[in-house]
């Protein structure tokens, strides 16, 4: 939510004029606007339906004391009553977090016929390249996996879909979890723009993704394991001088994901757990984590950001094996230090309870991510 009072982040990478914040009387978003850096997505201009009439009585803004920034930040939170109402329907009571398993069954319960439509489920190759595949290339994926693979690939042709309530609470969940927020936002707004998005409405920027866009997102927030590590993350994309569009990295590194899931890059890995939906989540954790590292130990900022998804471009779809090891080894030792600290925690609070000392435990915001070493990509 963006209270009264408080000045709106504003990233170096973010070109043009801001979108303004929706009024709660609108209905609809305004155009994306700004270009990310060297980012691959564009967004599309939205309609913006016009505005009834104000009803005669009340004073302007001005003569009642209210500056434009509090009438501003008054009317997103009125605005909030209207999203709420779409997420919860006739119910009183506030809108739950989705989890991914449940967001995913409900795609997998949903007709998607005119989205699997659109798929292509691997790279035509013709000629000598496809020869040299045959012979040399990665294993075919086994053909029990190739419905969840289709799944997968289906999502990714689906849009944000205001009227369906899933898509609502996935896009409400990725931002109570990223901003540690219990509060709602307007579906349309500037506080997308601070979370990463190009313009006040993520819709624009899932071109090429659609919704495993977010639903990889939602993942990266709603696994336990994962959650400190997309804070961080987050945190690190709104530094002073390291910024960058976190929402719009993630789509991109989805992209990624989706290519080398074409091109039968993770045929292999796929084969092995039996799963695909799971590979491409780990992965896509995994190319973030090796983004992260690099980015914050070489003090990158956007203008490298074109070089450096162009290397993880190459390490997904030639060593997507050493990145998935490398996202366990993070796991395994976030674990230990998890437990260690839980135990160090335990032993201070008796001891401070016997000397009627008070202990301030640390958040799950204030969870940092070790760097191994001198990172780069593989």
């Amino acid at each position: 939510m963006i209270a009264a009072g408080r000045s709106r982040r504003r990233f170096r990478w973010a070109r043009g004029q801001k979108a303004e914040p929706r009024a709660a009387e609108g209905g609809a978003g305004s155009g994306a606007s700004g270009k990310a850096g060297a980012m691959n997505t564009h967004p599309a201009d939205t309609a913006q339906p016009e505005e009834p009439p104000l009803p005669p009585g009340p004073l302007p803004t001005h003569v009642r004391g209210i500056s434009m920034e509090q009438q501003s930040a008054q009317e997103e939170w009125e605005a909030v009553e209207d999203i709420q109402s779409v997420l919860r329907g006739r119910s009183a009571g506030p809108v739950p977090l989705i989890s991914f398993n449940e967001a995913l069954q409900f795609f997998q319960t949903t007709d998607l016929s005119e989205c699997r439509k659109k798929i292509q489920a691997t790279v035509r190759r013709q000629g000598l390249t496809a020869l040299l595949h045959f012979l040399f290339g990665p294993p075919r994926l086994q053909q029990q996996l190739q419905g969840e693979r289709d799944l997968a690939l289906a999502i990714a042709q689906c849009g944000l879909d205001n009227n369906q309530a899933v898509h609502m609470r996935i896009l409400q969940t990725i931002y109570k979890k990223l901003t540690c927020s219990r509060l709602g936002c307007p579906r349309y707004g500037a506080h997308w723009e601070e979370l990463g998005f190009q313009g006040a409405d993520p819709g624009t920027d899932l071109r090429g993704t659609g919704m495993l866009g977010l639903m990889q997102m939602l993942y990266f927030v709603m696994d336990s394991q994962m959650l400190p590590l997309a804070l961080e993350i987050f945190r690190l994309s709104q530094h002073e001088t390291q910024n960058f569009p976190f929402c719009i990295m993630s789509v991109n590194i989805t992209r990624l994901v989706l290519q080398a899931l074409r091109e039968e890059c993770l045929s292999r890995e796929c084969n092995r757990r039996q799963q695909v939906i799971a590979v491409l989540n780990d992965l896509y954790a995994a190319a973030f984590l090796q983004l992260y590292r690099v980015w914050k130990s070489q003090h990158k900022t956007i203008a490298d950001s074109g070089f450096l998804l162009k290397e993880l471009e190459f390490s997904t779809k030639k060593n997507p094996k050493q990145l998935l090891k490398s996202l366990e080894t993070y796991v395994s030792r976030s674990l230990v230090s998890t437990a260690d600290g839980i135990r160090q925690a335990s032993s201070l609070s008796i001891s401070s309870g016997r000397a009627g000392e008070e202990i301030n435990f640390m958040g799950i915001c204030d969870l940092q991510v070790e760097l191994e070493g001198e990172a780069r990509l593989v």
